[in-house]
């Protein structure tokens, strides 16, 4: 009679054997996932190729980065869609089992494409989340199980469907997807008050590189602080985050006020940077810079867009502005006073009248061809500084920079209580971007401003190291290369991304993921094994 083992032993050779014979990839991945289901699944009608009609709207559905869809851009083998937690469990061995190179695709928004295009490693495949977006709100217990194909849009419009009294400290975007964007970090515009998305996470579930379904007590203290601002797909598939509401008032106010350079904007915007990190925490004003022309005619100026959410009414805004920031000339009529569901429609651009259901669609309203960059500063830029940046702005077609305040809650969190490590200290981040309508014609043009003007600003923003948002991907930092990842490479960039906690995150790689299942072009590498046995003769704090 034969051992359990045996009979294990046999399935996985009869596997190997079929899937030996079949004709394609998708067939192999679609038996391999039968194989290990615990039941019967529809997996082919959740399998999309190059072959189905609809394979190239699902690539693009949640694609932001036009870069990416151009027709030299590698395509996947085939598209998965899981229904179900199995059915990405199932992924994940079948990916090992067949030797396919997967990614993961929860919203779409990484900034290098990321999550559906595998430069360094073909074939590939991409699991997209987008089917996998239950959320569950539990206001008693205030806090939400959601799950990583939702978009931070439709968690709060669950959150208000249930209490106009509660929010989630997370993103502006609202098309973004939970699964990777609370992985590194997620800001918005009550970070100030109650600090990231990430500080606010009280469970997760994950696969991990073995197939298996791991929450937090499961996953252990490490993991958890890994995921948690580590950024996407270097750990496992996250499944699920359970988040930890917060309170917002019935009254929030927004304001948008814009000054040129005509209108001082220079001195209101250096005088912003004094202000803005350090004014009351239920205040958040982020600034939009960018060209525009002046009245009819072709010359062009620089507008600063002064964007603001306040937990609270107009009246106590009016007052906290005259006695911080009165340079701005906030009036009465700038203000709009609504709730906080509308608050977020507005800073995501909706218009006014917009009903917060348009949250459900979690369509995006941002798709172009673009390349970014990000920044932290530590000290003000000076006026002069500032005059050489708007100059390089109008020599651009269509850039934009996005400044946003840190200061408040971020301050109060050590570099190390989660991987994102950007707080005390911090007057606020920059994010550049070139963006641009003509494919892949000019692209070089506009890649290569953006790069020369990042090397202007160098002097202006933090330095040893000069620290980058893991969440704008930026592949100029540096990248693994093909079929090997580098530790010593990868602190070109981990360094930037993490500071001191790329050590620890590459600990805990090396030990949750040693082969490495979970990567991409700038992934958290492992240590090869012999490193690790060397360095755990030498010191217990790799336990």
């Amino acid at each position: 009679m034969l051992s359990p083992s045996s009979h294990l032993a046999i399935l996985v050779l009869l596997l190997s054997v079929s899937l030996a014979a079949s004709a394609s990839l998708d067939e192999n991945f679609a038996q391999c996932l039968s194989f290990y289901s615990d039941k019967a699944a529809p997996f082919y009608a959740s399998i999309y190729t190059p072959k189905n009609a609809s394979f190239t709207n699902i690539l693009e559905s949640s694609a932001q980065n036009l870069r990416y869809l151009v027709p030299s851009a590698p395509k996947p083998e085939l598209i998965f869609t899981p229904l179900t937690d199995s059915h990405v469990q199932v992924a994940v061995t079948c990916s090992k089992k067949l030797g396919i190179h997967l990614r993961i695709r929860s919203g779409g928004h990484d900034y290098e494409g990321l999550s559906y295009v595998s430069e360094v490693e073909a074939p590939f495949i991409i699991v997209d989340l987008s089917k996998l977006r239950a959320i569950n709100v539990d206001i008693k217990d205030n806090s939400a199980w959601i799950q990583a194909g939702a978009t931070i849009g439709e968690v709060y419009y669950r959150i208000y469907e249930k209490s106009s009294v509660h929010g989630f400290p997370a993103g502006l975007c609202t098309s973004l997807g939970v699964g990777g964007h609370i992985t590194g970090g997620a800001y918005g515009s009550m970070m100030r008050k109650y600090g990231l998305g990430a500080d606010n996470v009280l469970d997760a579930k994950l696969v991990d590189a073995n197939g298996q379904i791991l929450d937090r007590e499961a996953m252990g203290e490490d993991l958890f602080w890994a995921i948690r601002g580590g950024g996407g797909a270097s750990f496992g598939i996250l499944l699920w985050w359970k988040i930890k509401l917060v309170p917002v008032p019935e009254n929030v106010t927004v304001f948008t006020v814009t000054r040129s350079l005509e209108q001082d904007a220079t001195k209101i915007v250096h005088r912003w940077q004094e202000v803005a990190p350090y004014i009351d925490e239920d205040l958040f004003i982020r600034v939009i810079i960018q060209p525009a022309t002046v009245g009819n005619k072709t010359e062009r100026t620089i507008t600063t867009s002064y964007n603001a959410q306040f937990l609270g009414g107009a009246d106590r805004l009016l007052q906290v502005m005259k006695e911080n920031f009165p340079e701005l000339g906030l009036t009465r009529k700038d203000c709009l006073e609504t709730s906080w569901i509308k608050s977020v429609l507005y800073i995501a651009g909706y218009p006014n009248d917009t009903p917060p259901e348009v949250l459900l669609q979690g369509k995006s309203t941002f798709k172009n061809y673009f390349k970014a960059k990000s920044d932290f500063v530590r000290e003000p830029i000076p006026e002069t500084g500032l005059q050489g940046l708007w100059q390089r702005l109008l020599e651009e077609d269509s850039p934009l920079m996005i400044w946003n305040p840190y200061g408040g809650m971020m301050s109060k969190f050590s570099e190390s209580d989660i991987p994102f490590p950007h707080r005390n200290g911090t007057l606020y981040k920059i994010q550049y971007l070139s963006l641009w309508q003509d494919g892949d014609k000019n692209a070089t043009k506009h890649i290569d401003w953006i790069r020369k003007l990042y090397n202007y600003m160098t002097p202006y923003v933090s330095k040893f190291p000069r620290e980058a948002y893991v969440n704008y991907r930026d592949l100029d930092l540096g990248m693994n290369k093909k079929n090997y990842t580098s530790y010593i490479q990868a602190t070109s960039w981990g360094n930037m991304y993490f500071k001191d906690n790329f050590n620890r995150l590459v600990k805990i790689k090396t030990k949750v993921d040693p082969d490495d299942v979970f990567r991409h072009e700038q992934s958290i590498p492992p240590l090869p094994v012999s490193s690790m046995k060397l360095k755990d003769k030498k010191s217990k704090t790799w336990e």
